[in-house]
Formats: C-alpha cells, sequence, structure tokens
C-alpha cells in the first residue's frame, strides 16, 4: 500500500498550508518594520508603474478594488501615496508613489528579503535548486491549466 501522505491531494494540502503560515509569518515580520506584506506590494507597482488609476493598480495586484481603495486610504494617511485627479479623465483619480513612500518601499523590501532569507536560507544550493524547479514546474502547470480554461 503506497503512503497516502504522499498522494498529490495531500502534499497540494501541505504546500497550501505551508505557504499560507510563511505568509503570515513573513507579514508579520514586515509589519513590524511598519509595512504589511500587501502594502509593500502596492507600493512596488507604484513604484514600477509611475501614477496610475485605482482601477489598473487593483488589475495589477490581481485584488477586489475595494480592498485596494482601502490599502491606498491607509498609506495615503502615512503620506507614502497621494492621489490626484487624471487629467484625461476628471472623475477619476491617480495614485501615485510619494517621496516618503519611496523610502517605506525600501524598508520594506529589506524586512520581506530577511524574513524569506532567515527561511529559505537554511536550504543547501541544491535543495533551492530543487525547490525552484518544482515551483517552476508548479506554475507551468497553472498556466496551461489557466490556458484550458
Amino acid at each position: 500500500m503506497s503512503d497516502p501522505r504522499r498522494a498529490p491531494e495531500a502534499v497540494g494540502l501541505r504546500y497550501l498550508s505551508l505557504a499560507y503560515r510563511l505568509g503570515q509569518t513573513v507579514d508579520g515580520v514586515m509589519a513590524r518594520d511598519g509595512l504589511s506584506l500587501a502594502r509593500t506590494r502596492v507600493l512596488e507597482v507604484l513604484n514600477l508603474r509611475g501614477a496610475i488609476r485605482q482601477s489598473v493598480l487593483a488589475q495589477a495586484l490581481g485584488q477586489a478594488p475595494r480592498s485596494v481603495t482601502q490599502s491606498v486610504e491607509a498609506l495615503e494617511s502615512r503620506g507614502l501615496v497621494a492621489r490626484t485627479p487624471d487629467p484625461d479623465d476628471g472623475r477619476c483619480k491617480l495614485v501615485l508613489l510619494t517621496a516618503q513612500g519611496s523610502t517605506a518601499l525600501l524598508v520594506g523590501v529589506a524586512a520581506r528579503e530577511r524574513a524569506l532569507r532567515a527561511h529559505f536560507g537554511t536550504l543547501e544550493g541544491r535543495d533551492l535548486a530543487d525547490l525552484n524547479r518544482l515551483l517552476d514546474h508548479l506554475q507551468d502547470g497553472l498556466l496551461m491549466a489557466a490556458d484550458d480554461v
């Protein structure tokens, strides 16, 4: 009889659980340094794309517009982003990264890197390469599944 812990669904559930716990751990470390994982991601998109509409930001993040509105409002209250009228459509606002937001982004990215290094830095080079190869395989499977939909 085969080991039920090696069944694809058992391994998949274990992976999902571990990924969730790792995300919470990294988020906790980052939040202690002042910026959550999700809000750091908002700042990263703004840093990369420049001033954009909130709807475009939500799409880039793969989040609901309402969730992004809450994040933007919180970041704006801290002076990390600003909202300005869209010159092409006065009914819309553009969200942009402020100088203070750029500084906070550097701190957030450094905290994320420290947290991830603490967990993944314990892997030997070969194990890290194997994990990366397996993640590529899973990602390719997701992309193929999305093409089938």
